[in-house]
């Protein structure tokens, strides 16, 4: 929305003019009021266009060692001094700000501990209230690095015998040495450590999946069985599980393992038996590296039938069942749908994080005396879980494939929400 005359006036103000001309503090009246003549202020003039910044133009090499030394009174060491400014600006600026102009000071690698108090006690004579120092090579993201020393074959005989400070690796270096130094050293198993051992069948193919974990249930190592494959193959599985190992131990996330194996395709594959969660695996190593996912990273993405109510893969069957204590009546006991339909364990393990659960119902105690008790309950029961169902937007029916109540519309068809199955429709 600016104008053209706007939008120049912007630019000017950003960049400069690039002249001495209409300048405000530093023009030519203000230069001859210092001991500049024509001759210097005709030099500082020629080069302002193409300076990255004002003290480029005010040095020696502008305006000469002997017009420096003659006019502005410089000294030998001022004037072969880098870090020296002719101008001396936030000096000047400061007394007149109520706050701080903050200064950056960038030292070279070989500054030391007085470069550095000398620094500070400069500024304070200047008035300057805050500085801000960086040495070469202290941040690996600094914008500006004064030199890329990667060595050479004699680098370090070179420092050694060299009386000078030599300067330090250069960001990067100093950046790989620390990720090499990290990921070198393996972190060791304890020699007692627990996990689980999980079965199943892929495509007629029986795979068992041994894990072991350290103190605080982080994964540390897997181990692989296929009793009935070929020798050749078993090796080769086994020699996989031990890299594996070894890479999770030397502190690479399970993440990129998964991410890396997921969806990997070749034979044996197909349908999977024997799991909770996952249905169906595009190859060994697809279906290994889902059920770690979802045992250890909680990536029930990667699973075909995600948990509900309380279930788990694993622990000792800990659900609650009706149970007949008098004659002629029933006391009940609460039970999920997902365990009437589809029992599974309570038990979680510590990788896993539980699903919000849908409250189990709780069935009416009958009357002594009244027959049939059993079949009743569970009539009523499974009445009350319909009728859960249906009230946050299911169906109602239950699913042929793994037993919830969890069907929605998919067209003139129904679909599974949990396994994803449909009663008739693609």
């Amino acid at each position: 929305g600016y104008s053209q005359a706007q939008i120049e006036a912007i630019e000017t103000y950003a960049k400069g003019t690039g002249t001495l001309e209409e300048a405000p503090h530093i023009n030519r009246a203000t230069l001859k009021a210092k001991g500049f003549d024509e001759d210097a202020i005709g030099r500082v003039e020629a080069v302002l266009a193409s300076a990255f910044e004002l003290p480029f133009v005010f040095n020696k090499f502008v305006l000469g060692e002997e017009f420096c030394k003659a006019r502005l009174g410089l000294s030998e060491a001022q004037l072969n001094d880098w870090s020296f400014s002719l101008l001396d600006m936030m000096a000047a600026a400061q007394p007149f700000v109520s706050g701080a102009i903050s200064k950056t000071i960038n030292f070279p690698q070989t500054a030391t501990i007085e470069d550095v108090k000398e620094a500070y006690r400069y500024s304070r004579e200047r008035m300057i209230k805050a500085v801000a120092l960086y040495r070469d090579g202290s941040k690996l993201s600094q914008p500006l690095a004064a030199s890329y020393d990667f060595g050479n074959d004699g680098g370090e005989q070179e420092a050694a015998s060299s009386s000078q400070p030599q300067p330090f690796a250069t960001p990067m270096q100093i950046a790989e040495k620390i990720v090499y130094r990290y990921i070198a050293k393996r972190r060791p198993m304890p020699q007692r450590r627990s996990g689980y051992t999980q079965k199943a069948t892929i495509a007629g193919h029986k795979v068992y999946l041994r894990t072991g974990e350290y103190e605080g249930g982080q994964l540390g190592e897997i181990f692989l069985d296929m009793h009935k494959e070929g020798a050749a193959f078993r090796s080769l599985m086994n020699n996989f599980a031990i890299a594996i190992s070894l890479g999770l131990q030397h502190g690479v996330p399970l993440e990129e393992f998964v991410e890396a194996f997921t969806f990997t395709r070749f034979e044996p594959n197909g349908p999977v038996v024997g799991h909770d969660h996952i249905k169906m695996a595009t190859s060994i190593l697809d279906y290994i590296f889902r059920e770690l996912a979802v045992s250890y990273l909680g990536r029930y993405d990667l699973a075909h039938v995600e948990p509900s109510m309380q279930m788990d893969a694993m622990g000792p069957e800990a659900r609650e069942e009706y149970v007949a204590e008098e004659e002629g009546g029933v006391n009940v006991r609460p039970v999920g749908v997902a365990e009437m339909f589809h029992p599974v364990s309570t038990h979680l393990h510590p990788g896993q994080q539980p699903r919000p659960a849908i409250a189990p119902p709780v069935a009416p105690t009958l009357p002594t005396g009244s027959t049939g008790g059993g079949t009743a309950v569970a009539v009523m029961v499974r009445t009350e879980a319909v009728n859960a169902s249906k009230a946050k937007g299911y169906t109602g029916n239950a699913c042929s494939e793994c037993g919830q109540l969890t069907m929605v519309r998919n067209g003139a068809c129904e679909k599974c929400d949990s396994c994803g199955a449909t009663s008739g429709c693609s």
